[in-house]
This record gives structure tokens, C-alpha cells and sequence, in this order.
């Protein structure tokens, strides 16, 4: 005769460590993090956090340069015209960054224009 008693099986174990979307956006959080996801498997084999990786990456670099751009400025607009200038470049980059962040949250990529497709290229992948 069977058992009628059932014995409950073990729940499969999780996997270890960050969800894909999870790291997608904490790629953005700085350039520190994407490097480390970058550099350290499981990341590093997954193209969707590669690309926000290098993504983010240029982001962080293109910044600078647009903040050094508007601080060359200064010389030839005055103060006042030039600090205009940085606070509406300061409140695009943030726009910018926050609209990446919460597509990758949600497991979406926003492709910025020219960056994506160095992004893509470093990546090896199409998003």
C-alpha cells in the first residue's frame, strides 16, 4: 500500500547574486560598478550588462566632456550666461541618467544616441 503521507520537496535553490535588471541599473550608479561588472563573471557573459556597462561608461565620460566644454565658456560669456548654461547641461545630464536608469530597472534599454552604438559595438550585442 502507498504511502498516503507526501514528503514535501526542497525548493530549488536561488541563483546567487544580482538579478539581470539589478545590475543593469546599478551599472549607472557610477563608472565603478560597470567596471566591475565588466570584469567579474557571471557579468561579464551577459550582453544586456555589458552593454549598459559600456553604456554607462561613455555617459560618465561624455559628461566630462561636456562639463569641461561649458567651463572653457566662462572667458568669453561671463559668469552669469555660462552658469546658466551649466545648470541647464547639469539638469539634461540627470535627465539623461535617470531615464536610463529606470528603463534598465524595468528591463528595457534606453539607447542614447552615438554612445549606444560604441555601447553595442563594445558589447558585442544588438539591444
Amino acid at each position: 500500500m502507498p504511502d498516503p503521507i507526501q514528503t514535501p520537496q526542497a525548493p530549488q535553490a536561488q541563483q546567487a547574486g544580482l538579478s539581470e535588471n539589478a545590475a543593469c541599473a546599478l551599472a549607472y550608479v557610477t563608472f565603478i560598478p560597470a567596471i566591475i561588472f565588466l570584469a567579474t563573471a557571471p557579468y561579464n557573459q551577459n550582453p544586456k550588462i555589458k552593454f549598459h556597462s559600456w553604456q554607462s561608461i561613455c555617459l560618465f565620460i561624455a559628461a566630462i566632456v561636456v562639463r569641461v566644454a561649458v567651463g572653457f565658456l566662462y572667458p568669453i560669456f561671463g559668469w552669469a550666461i555660462t552658469s546658466m548654461l551649466s545648470l541647464v547641461v547639469s539638469l539634461g545630464l540627470f535627465a539623461v541618467w535617470l531615464l536610463v536608469v529606470i528603463n534598465a530597472v524595468n528591463g528595457k534599454a534606453f539607447k542614447i544616441p552615438v554612445i549606444a552604438a560604441f555601447a553595442e559595438k563594445q558589447a558585442g550585442t544588438t539591444i
